[in-house]
C-alpha cells in the first residue's frame, strides 16, 4: 500500500471541498487520474453525508490505495448509521419546486456511492461512531 491520507476536518460544508483538493493531488500523485472524478464524487457524498450526521464535530478522512484499488474511508462521532433512499426514476412532476424547499433535493448521495464503488458498506466504532467506506476498483 502506498502513503495514504488521513485528515482530520471540521464537519461543515466546506470540509468537502478541501477534502477535493486534497485527494486530487494524492491521486495525481499516485498515477489513478483515471480514476479521479469516481473518487472525488464518492469522497465528497461521504464527507457531506458525515458533516450532516455530526455538524461542527470533528470528522475523519482516510484515502488508501494498493493495487486493487482505492479505498475512501469517513468516520464521523454520530451512532445513526447510512440510509440509502431507494432509487426511483425522478420526472419533474416529483420535484418540489416551491420557494421553502427548491434546494432540498439531496439524499441521493448513497445510491451515487453504491453505483460507483466496487463494495461499500459501515462499522461502527466501539469507542464511538462508526466508518463508512467505499473501494473503487484501480
Amino acid at each position: 500500500m502506498t502513503d495514504g491520507l488521513n485528515l482530520r476536518l471540521l464537519a461543515c460544508p466546506t470540509a468537502a471541498r478541501l477534502a477535493r483538493t486534497l485527494i486530487t493531488r494524492r491521486i495525481t500523485q499516485w498515477g489513478c487520474t483515471h480514476r479521479l472524478d469516481d473518487v472525488l464524487l464518492v469522497a465528497s457524498e461521504l464527507i457531506t453525508n458525515a458533516s450532516k450526521a455530526a455538524p461542527n464535530s470533528r470528522i475523519r478522512l482516510r484515502l488508501n490505495h494498493n493495487s486493487q484499488g482505492i479505498l475512501i474511508s469517513v468516520w464521523d462521532p454520530a451512532p445513526a448509521l447510512p440510509i440509502a433512499k431507494p432509487a426511483a426514476e425522478l420526472t419533474l412532476e416529483a420535484l418540489d419546486a416551491s420557494p421553502n424547499t427548491w434546494d432540498n433535493g439531496g439524499g441521493w448521495g448513497l445510491p451515487l456511492v453504491l453505483a460507483l464503488s466496487s463494495s461499500c458498506g459501515h462499522h461502527p466504532v466501539p469507542s464511538g461512531g462508526k466508518w463508512v467506506w467505499a473501494s473503487l476498483d484501480a
